[in-house]
């Protein structure tokens, strides 16, 4: 019922706004591995409402390691995964969410800059990395934006968006997280419009539909002053 729910929603705000959105659903880190067996085998009767899984929560005390089997079942069964790996954790765990749980995409992962070798791997692949500014800045990742890293990790080469996390309990929508990372740190409109490309790039949209929104983007740099 909730799942449905939802989905009527996602779907009104298509028809009503324009807005194209898909759901991935997170295991929590908390709970144990059995929980998250359950969570998958129950939301198996929504995987055409449901593109992909994810693991957020607390990185502390919970390593990615103890959800391998449950991320191999989710991509059996055909799910896309994603994990939050390296905001609070250490770089480590973004290597082992990388090797272990098989992702496509990493959520917050600032913390890659502690490690060289994972650097030069996240330029090279440009794995994406869903960025949260106003969200780390809460959780004391870093004390004041004029801190944060996202832009020293766009100009490095690494594939970085900005998100908004969860805005309702951290506070700040895309527009704020954007306003805030150009009001902290001096950009070039194509770094900034940069960001999105990335997020285009990132994104679980198919490929026709990421190539209509780039235009859009380049068409806005071709025009701005």
């Amino acid at each position: 019922m909730v799942i449905s729910g939802i989905d009527r929603a996602l779907q009104q705000g298509h028809s009503e706004l324009g807005i194209s959105s898909q759901l991935i659903m997170c295991f929590l880190r908390h709970l144990s591995e059995e929980a998250a067996i359950a969570t998958l085998e129950a939301a198996l009767p929504f995987k055409d409402k449901i593109i992909g899984v994810g693991l957020d929560s607390s990185e502390q005390g919970h390593p990615p390691e103890k959800f391998a089997r449950v991320f191999k079942m989710a991509q059996q069964e055909g799910f896309l995964t994603v994990a939050h790996a390296g905001e609070e954790g250490p770089a480590q765990n973004i290597v082992d969410s990388i090797e272990m749980l098989g992702i496509s995409r990493i959520d917050h992962g600032v913390r890659c800059v502690e490690s060289d070798a994972l650097m030069r791997e996240l330029i090279e692949s440009q794995m994406p990395l869903t960025v949260c500014p106003l969200s780390n800045i809460k959780l004391k990742v870093f004390d004041k934006m004029e801190d944060h890293n996202i832009v020293e990790l766009l100009r490095k080469g690494l594939a970085v968006t900005i998100n908004s996390d969860d805005p309702a309990y951290f506070g700040g929508y895309m527009t704020d997280n954007f306003l805030a990372v150009s009001d902290a740190h001096k950009m070039s409109h194509r770094e900034i419009a940069q960001f999105t490309l990335n997020a285009i790039n990132a994104s679980f949209i198919d490929e026709a539909l990421k190539e209509e929104y780039k235009n859009k983007v380049e068409e806005y740099l071709r025009t701005a002053v």
